[in-house]
């Protein structure tokens, strides 16, 4: 299905942003090119403002990306041309410094980027030019916040751990923190976002919710049935394992729609414990709407930046159990999810027993989520514009 059409004040807001911006060099950048996630749907909405802004990015994989992204000028870094970089890219992390030295952006007035790696710092600056606007999803989680979920002992061993990873992390910290300098302007995807922009770059950020295509799942008509449902890709950090453990101790059918490398271990945890689950892998939007508009509820047991799929979810008029943590708190209320403060089984079990005793309104549900549509995000990314001296 396609992109919502946008209403006639946002139509204004961007024709008025512009005409401000007309005479100027507009570049976008972004980490890498290879696939439709959270942060390449905010590149979408921006390619969209900006139709004729080319784009440097380090990596991208022709076709993995929706067409408003792909007809624009494209410059990759050396990555690109790296041996197995199309499916091993996150192989090369130590390098991703290096790339983005190697691929800056030049001779434009405007640079946007929307940045959870290095993309903010993929710019050449000179005598204060280009402004740079950077949409910040994150400041670089894997290194910061979440370093144990991808390199800690469990994962790759003790000694790797701390030996190897270790000091490639800290460089990478260092180098995250030095280029903050490059940026003028953060703006950041929830305040939750925005507090650890102020906590690792001591650099206050605009908030601007991401956009979310609600028009895709706000027209059909919820029939719930009686299975619970995970949206999530499967990778330790999303906790889908305390998901099927819940499910399975209350002896309630879970579907479970994404792939990753936990899927493996998941589908084990899921024979050993009896869970009645089906592992759906990844579906279209159209029969992913279907799934929202037939599920009990949607599980939410991970801690997101911000949280796409809750709102997904409650644009189909279902609603979400959620651990409260996260940008999920700025999405969600409590007349559209449960919220749980335990991070475990136990805590999602006794969430979702709450749950049961209660009834949701899906008017409500999918009124909420208006309000993170694309139109709004762009009336708040074209607010931030006008509001720069010297580009209004």
């Amino acid at each position: 299905m396609g992109s919502p059409t946008l209403d006639q004040d946002v139509r204004t807001g961007v024709k008025s942003a512009h005409a401000a911006l007309y005479c100027l060099r507009v570049v976008l950048m972004h980490d890498w090119l290879t696939g439709m996630r959270g942060g390449e749907k905010v590149l979408e909405s921006l390619c969209r403002l900006f139709p004729q802004a080319p784009l440097y990015t380090l990596l991208h994989k022709p076709g993995s990306v929706c067409r408003e992204i792909e007809q624009h000028s494209i410059t990759t870094s050396p990555l690109q041309h790296m041996p197995w970089s199309a499916k091993k890219y996150r192989h090369y992390l130590p390098l991703f410094p290096l790339f983005a030295e190697m691929t800056k952006a030049r001779d434009c007035d405007l640079a946007v980027s929307t940045s959870h790696a290095v993309a903010k710092a993929m710019v050449s600056r000179e005598r204060g030019r280009p402004f740079h606007v950077c949409y910040i999803h994150t400041p670089m989680r894997y290194v910061w916040d979440r370093f144990d979920d991808y390199f800690g002992p469990d994962k790759v061993g003790r000694r790797a751990s701390r030996y190897f990873f270790g000091p490639i992390a800290k460089g990478l910290q260092h180098y995250d923190r030095a280029t903050a300098d490059r940026v003028d302007v953060f703006v950041a995807n929830s305040r939750y976002v925005a507090d650890r922009v102020r906590r690792i770059y001591n650099r206050d950020a605009e908030v601007v919710a991401p956009p979310v295509a609600v028009g895709r799942f706000i027209a059909g008509k919820r029939q719930p049935q009686d299975w619970y449902l995970v949206v999530a890709a499967l990778v330790p950090y999303k906790r889908v394992d305390q998901a099927i453990a819940a499910c399975a101790s209350l002896r309630r059918p879970l579907k479970i729609i994404g792939s990753g490398p936990e899927e493996k271990q998941l589908r084990a945890l899921a024979v050993s414990l009896k869970a009645d689950v089906e592992f759906l892998g990844f579906v279209s939007d159209d029969d992913l709407a279907n799934y929202y508009l037939r599920a009990r509820a949607l599980l939410f047991p991970g801690v997101e930046d911000f949280g796409i799929v809750p709102v997904e979810a409650i644009a189909s008029g279902c609603p979400v159990i959620a651990l409260a943590e996260g940008g999920v708190l700025e999405t969600m209320t409590k007349r559209t999810a449960v919220f749980y403060s335990q991070a475990s089984v136990a805590g999602l079990r006794s969430a979702m027993r709450e749950f049961e005793l209660r009834s949701f309104e899906p008017a409500e549900l999918r009124l909420r989520a208006r309000g993170f549509s694309e139109e709004a995000f762009l009336a708040g990314f074209t607010g931030v514009l006008r509001r720069i001296p010297g580009l209004s």
